[in-house]
């Protein structure tokens, strides 16, 4: 796959223009800018499609639509839609018209992680900070930043360079999707991170904030922590979630995002049936450790999967979804995962089976 690295720039672009100026300078003639993400759309690609709209209807002055690749399923998620009165498009519903412009936001083309096909219509620009490569050797406009935390980062910086005043509702959710990005111990912020932020929290609505932080939560949610919980395995510093029904595919990343505070470990991993495919997260507390490459490895032949140096996701699809081919599909998912960590020693439960059986209620 042809990919240009995360700082290049099309030859034709000076070296004195920015990056905004380019972005704008190629949808003047643009009749209605669409923006695409990746599937099951997370608070900084839905932060960053508000941003790049507000930013394209102010300077530009065409119209633009905002899009969602599948449900959006994480509860804090499903509240920045409701709270910020979002109108979030079926991407698979859109009809196009001659004169439309597609903008990719926080994904790639060709990644496995979106259902927008690009032979409908010719993708004008990607903007993302993924370290996942993708097909945009014959894009117009890259700007791919693997060294920012956030794609709701540069966004913002586009906002700036271009005098824009977000509204409060784009301030609230480009700050959110900052948030949720580099979130955690160690921080994945960069001095643009911290800029972006800065700028934004006096515009942002606190109190729209807390409300999207403190989403309410389905039974579902506490069903399958339950599970994790009984199913998770300690090998050395990986702890493995081998869990049998995820209600919702994020619901592996917040199981990782949980395990991964256990104090005998740096490394947490979920494999979660869904449908009928394996849906992993990975994160881990150590720097440099390349854990998108280390799932891409993982899943290599297999499925697809990308992310950070200490985030990562990946999807494997089940050949069928009859027990023994789960089982056999999670174990060589869990032989591979332990070979490129170059752990060798055996699991032992987080819970240890005699406690489950010992605490079960009786009716």
């Amino acid at each position: 796959m042809a990919r240009r690295s995360a700082e290049s720039e099309p030859p034709s672009c000076t070296t004195t223009s920015r990056r905004s100026d380019r972005f704008l300078n190629g949808l003047r003639n643009a009749k209605r800018v669409t923006f695409v993400s990746h599937i099951h759309p997370d608070p900084d690609s839905i932060g960053s499609m508000m941003g790049l709209a507000h930013l394209v209807q102010s300077i530009v002055g065409c119209p633009t639509r905002l899009t969602r690749d599948g449900p959006v399923c994480r509860a804090e998620n499903r509240a920045m839609v409701e709270v910020l009165d979002l109108d979030l498009l079926p991407v698979n519903e859109l009809t196009w018209s001659e004169g439309d412009s597609v903008v990719m936001v926080d994904s790639q083309p060709n990644t496995g992680r979106h259902s927008f096909d690009h032979r409908q219509l010719p993708i004008y620009g990607v903007i993302d900070h993924h370290d996942t490569p993708g097909e945009i050797a014959q894009i117009p406009f890259v700007d791919i930043r693997t060294n920012v935390g956030a794609t709701c980062s540069l966004v913002t910086k586009y906002l700036s360079e271009q005098n824009v005043q977000p509204t409060v509702t784009v301030a609230t959710g480009l700050l959110y999707g900052i948030e949720t990005e580099i979130g955690g111990y160690p921080r994945d912020a960069t001095p643009l991170d911290d800029e972006a932020l800065h700028l934004l929290y006096p515009i942002a609505d606190q109190d729209l904030l807390a409300r999207i932080r403190n989403a309410r939560l389905p039974h579902c949610h506490f069903e399958c922590l339950l599970q994790a919980l009984q199913s998770s395995f300690i090998y050395d510093r990986l702890i493995l979630s081998l869990v049998p029904h995820l209600p919702q595919p994020d619901l592996a990343a917040e199981i990782a995002d949980f395990m991964l505070r256990f104090e005998r470990v740096d490394w947490a991993v979920c494999v979660g049936v869904y449908k009928n495919s394996l849906i992993l997260s990975a994160r881990t507390t150590k720097r440099g450790a390349k854990a998108g490459e280390v799932l891409q490895q993982v899943v290599s032949g297999l499925g697809k999967a990308g992310g950070h140096d200490r985030r990562a996701g990946g999807c494997v699809p089940l050949p069928s979804t009859s027990q023994s081919a789960i089982e056999e599909m999670q174990s060589e998912i869990r032989r591979r995962l332990l070979k490129a960590l170059h752990i060798d020693c055996r699991g032992q439960r987080l819970v240890r089976l005699r406690e489950i059986l010992q605490h079960l209620p009786v009716a």
